[in-house]
């Protein structure tokens, strides 16, 4: 088959775009020709490029560019099937019947990014009322707004990667249940594994010099949107909680003023380590005992299903799509309020007495999603459209 990725943007940390690599390869792998559709340039490969003229900035005016101006570049040939990690339009919606036309009736969203109309709807849970009253004002809101509805409405067929974001989708678009199809994020199994206690306690010794003794639990918390993923919250619960043996260990990006005022208040400034964004996760997920999450909104949190590979137990939200994962008090606990900070110190306690036992049931479900399944399945969805 003929195939068309498309991606907005290129970075090489880019979750996306590694994602999209990976399904490249794997189609090219099978015999199928790959055609990359971006604004920006991608690695060579035995792929065909084409670029799609855009913007940097203002954000709201390039994300409309690239839409329009995608639709004229894949007019100018024919694919068996178009797959899209941005929200894109894949043609105009006219009404025949119950069902609709458009233009590539062969498009494939995987809607990796979730519903923006619930993140926004979710993000209003931790923003100041003059904050949440400028969404509706934003044009980048508007903007991706107009764009997800007309993506999920002209899509042939919706990836979610999780039930969540499925179930998210056909609440706010009435999208039919039959159009999406779930399949869970990937990771490498072979990257992230369990490290056996004598290994870990031997590492955590390495980490001296930053406070952690060898004999001390560590929790984890990773993830570069401090806010969003429910720092503010972890840190709450970790200062209600016994932290004689304990150490909280914070990172992603480097730390702001507030944080740091923060744990001086709570009085856990001796227990809490930020440690930046210059860092091996593996190595991190190593030393550490417990992952925490406490995010108001998650479409599927890798980092929460890289600690359950690495045999850590897990404790996030409902509103994590990888929390679908977890069953409560066998691979960790899942939170239903993510600004309950009594219950995570509860619940994160809980964990602490059973690392071994639960990080041992996280890394068996882990197994069962490994990346090549995923990729795998996402490369079944294309032979079916196309």
């Amino acid at each position: 088959m003929k195939i068309a990725l498309i991606r907005k943007n290129y970075s090489p940390y880019g979750g996306a775009e590694n994602y999209m690599s990976l399904v490249s390869k794997g189609l090219q792998a099978q015999g199928h020709e790959v055609h990359i559709f971006s604004s920006d340039a991608w690695p060579e490969g035995r792929y065909i490029t084409h670029k799609v003229q855009s913007i940097r900035k203002p954000s709201f005016l390039s994300h409309m560019l690239f839409a329009n101006n995608l639709r004229k570049e894949l007019k100018k040939d024919s694919f068996d099937c178009v797959l899209s990690f941005e929200r894109v339009i894949f043609g105009d919606i006219h009404p025949v019947g119950k069902k609709a036309q458009t233009e590539f009736s062969n498009g494939v969203y995987r809607a990796g990014d979730g519903c923006h109309r619930e993140w926004l709807k979710k993000r209003a849970m931790v923003e100041p009322v003059l904050k949440r009253l400028s969404f509706s004002l934003n044009p980048l809101h508007l903007v991706l707004l107009n764009l997800e509805k007309k993506c999920f409405l002209s899509s042939r067929v919706i990836i979610a990667n999780s039930n969540m974001v499925k179930k998210d989708i056909m609440r706010h678009y009435r999208v039919p249940e039959e159009k999406i199809t779930v399949i869970y994020n990937g990771i490498d199994l072979r990257r992230f594994q369990p490290v056996p206690r004598e290994q870990k306690n031997v590492l955590k010794e390495s980490f001296g010099v930053f406070g952690i003794r060898k004999k001390e639990k560590v929790i984890l918390f990773a993830g570069a949107d401090f806010k969003r993923k429910g720092l503010d919250t972890l840190l709450k619960a970790f200062s209600m909680m016994d932290t004689s043996d304990v150490k909280l260990l914070v990172a992603g990006r480097a730390i702001e003023p507030q944080y740091l005022s923060m744990v001086k208040s709570l009085g856990i400034s001796r227990k809490t380590i930020f440690w930046g964004s210059e860092y091996k996760i593996e190595r991190l997920y190593a030393i550490a005992d417990v992952f925490v999450l406490p995010t108001i909104y998650d479409p599927f949190s890798n980092a929460a299903l890289e600690a359950m590979a690495s045999g850590l137990p897990v404790v996030t939200t409902s509103y994590n799509g990888a929390s679908e994962l977890i069953e409560n008090g066998v691979h960790g606990y899942v939170i239903d309020n993510p600004l309950d900070a009594g219950a995570f110190a509860g619940r994160i306690s809980d964990s602490l007495k059973q690392v071994e036992k639960m990080g041992g049931n996280a890394r068996i479900r882990a197994e069962a999603h490994s990346i090549e399944q995923a990729i795998n399945s996402i490369i079944g969805v294309i032979s079916e459209t196309g």
